[in-house]
């Protein structure tokens, strides 16, 4: 049965964030009161206390759960204790308070990360588990998977209606560029402008460039959520993701293509690379509730560029 999401009270955490505006805007495209969705603002409704997600959770029948400390793989290697701790801590105690209130549906958003170093690409769902994750972001990757193992065992003992999305790198107009915790596209674009600005003669970036990733556009990755939200009710995680892997020096020339910079790119392999590959099997999605990726990546690193370029 699809959930009508207009008759909800629905609660997105972390819906001041960079995804979080994306969902709460398609909740409102799809027709659901503004007066219907709640955002707890972290600096009043701290999730790692107990206390504050009970409260936030009463009256909500639909809770999104998008809230996390999360960061590039800097950020990662540079607090990896702070990353366990608040993502397990918050993910435990929003959804212990949304069973205790007997909310309808918790949708938990999980991380590519939380898969293991090597495996087969594109990665699917049932090789989750053949692996520890990659080390520079194991403690993120390892705190979000326990949401999915927290909602298996409350769909099991509780019949706690409780679904596991599990996210790509997510990029778009509205992203994170601070260089201290941006993921690689909004750090390779600010370097990049920055580089052209003052002429200089190479731009720095971290690693070799071969790694691979894929990249989902937030506002693809809002209605991804949202059509599970309303359709998807099964124990098993699901993939979220444009089905595109490239290599991060593809994407860092595509970005020096669009500033038309002319200088040349200086890898430092002294920086980390992180995972080898990175690319989802999207099949379960498309057939369990119908979600394609629509945004090319040419159009959606332009749009991400404009923005950037408007703002700063």
């Amino acid at each position: 049965m699809e959930i009508d999401l207009t008759k909800k009270n629905i609660l997105v955490t972390g819906g001041s964030g960079f995804l979080g505006k994306y969902v709460v805007q398609e909740l409102i495209n799809q027709g659901v009161p503004k007066e219907q969705i709640t955002v707890p603002r972290s600096k009043e409704c701290d999730l790692r206390i107990l206390e504050n997600a009970q409260n936030a959770v009463k009256g909500q029948h639909i809770i999104i759960h998008l809230a996390a400390n999360c960061g590039g793989i800097g950020y990662n290697k540079l607090k990896p204790g702070e990353l366990f701790y608040d993502n397990l801590i918050m993910n435990t105690h929003l959804m212990e308070a949304a069973r205790q209130a007997g909310v309808e549906k918790f949708v938990g958003l999980g991380t590519i990360c939380s898969y293991p170093k090597f495996t087969p690409v594109p990665f699917k769902e049932e090789n989750l588990w053949n692996g520890y994750p990659e080390e520079t972001n194991a403690p993120y990757g390892l705190a979000k998977k326990m949401l999915l193992v927290q909602a298996q065992a409350y769909r099991q003992q509780y019949g706690f209606n409780a679904i596991s999305l599990l996210t790509v790198n997510l990029y778009g107009p509205g992203d994170n560029f601070d260089p201290t915790s941006s993921h690689v596209i909004p750090a390779i674009i600010r370097k990049v402008k920055e580089a052209k600005k003052t002429n200089a003669a190479t731009v720095d970036v971290w690693g070799t460039g071969t790694p691979t990733r894929e990249f989902l556009y937030a506002a693809d990755a809002a209605k991804g959520i949202i059509m599970a939200a309303k359709k998807y009710n099964k124990p098993e995680p699901i993939n979220l993701g444009s089905g595109q892997e490239m290599s991060i020096e593809s994407v860092v020339e595509k970005i020096i293509a669009l500033y038309d910079f002319k200088g040349k790119i200086k890898w430092n392999p002294s920086g980390p690379d992180g995972q080898p590959r990175r690319a989802l099997d999207i099949e379960k999605a498309q057939k369990e509730f119908g979600f394609k990726a629509e945004t090319s990546f040419s159009l959606g690193l332009k749009n991400t560029i404009d923005w950037y370029d408007k703002n700063n």
